[in-house]
């Protein structure tokens, strides 16, 4: 995926949250309560994302993120019940467990990663986060797919690396927020389906795609679930596994359903060819953590 920093936009949003919740939380308003006491406002309440480019909402055809992340569209939906939510954005294009511990991609304010900014902000608006989601991992194995051939090494490597750093991630989480949020991580679709549409070849490359999908989605589930986090199944939605449904592709003819969600979905049957969810795919990957997260409660 792309790697490109953290936006002004994102920057801004969470030092101008952080001030706000310490102004709401020592501040109070201009009235006065019975016996003359002042009344103190309720203190804001936060959404916190945390990411990759999925969550930044990277798109191809801008070739930046943009304001259409599964985030910002989940973000919309939760503001419909709860107006004075803010949403704490912080998902890094390009980014890989081991940079979410560490850093080294994106840059944040009083901050040395991006985990280490979450942590921070949940520590001081502890009690006021609502809502804290999460997907990491594709960055660690997207790399061992190309020129027609899957590297296992690279792919056996990777998934490693997801299993051992997503448990400390979603473990640093929980511990800097307690219990008040709703945690929920996403697994992933499979990009590289869109291969299918190459050919016999390429219809085996899919499949055995599937095959890996499903092992990195499998480790993710269990580092989130480890530490109180609840899966938001996108492979699911996406109809991964599923070779056996068919469905007619317009200018391409009769393919299976999880190769018809992909080209629906993602930017891999444009000409972009692009691993990244569109405004389209970004709805239903909200979809599935606003449902999740209905769960939660």
């Amino acid at each position: 995926m792309i790697r490109r920093g953290l936006t002004a936009l994102a920057v801004a949003a969470l030092a101008a949250a952080s001030m706000t919740g310490t102004a709401s939380a020592h501040g109070h308003d201009s009235g006065h309560g019975h016996g003359g006491r002042q009344r103190h406002p309720a203190p804001p309440h936060y959404y916190v994302s945390l990411g990759d480019s999925l969550a930044a909402g990277y798109q191809p055809d801008v070739n930046a993120n943009t304001r259409y992340a599964y985030t910002d569209q989940l973000y919309a939906k939760l503001k419909k019940t709860d107006p004075k939510l803010v949403h704490i954005k912080l998902g890094c294009s390009g980014e890989t467990t081991g940079t979410m511990v560490n850093g080294g991609i994106c840059s944040y304010p009083g901050a040395t990663s991006q985990l280490d900014a979450a942590v921070k902000f949940l520590r001081a608006h502890h009690g006021e986060v609502r809502y804290v989601t999460l997907d990491i991992g594709a960055n660690n194995v997207d790399g061992c797919l190309a020129g027609g051939t899957i590297d296992q090494a690279c792919t056996t490597e990777g998934v490693a690396t997801v299993g051992t750093q997503l448990p400390q991630i979603t473990k640093a989480l929980h511990r800097a927020g307690g219990d008040t949020p709703r945690y929920v991580g996403m697994n992933y679709y499979d990009p590289f389906l869109a291969v299918w549409l190459t050919g016999t070849a390429g219809q085996a490359l899919a499949q055995e795609s599937t095959q890996l999908s499903t092992v990195l989605n499998g480790v993710i589930a269990q580092g989130l679930q480890r530490n109180g986090f609840a899966l938001a199944d996108v492979s699911k939605a996406f109809s991964t596994d599923d070779f056996t449904d068919q469905v007619t592709l317009p200018g391409v003819g009769t393919v299976p359903l999880n190769v018809a969600r992909i080209c629906a979905w993602t930017w891999e049957c444009t000409p972009y060819q692009n691993i990244h969810a569109n405004t389209a795919g970004y709805g239903e990957i909200a979809t599935v953590f606003q449902q999740t997260l209905a769960h939660r409660r």
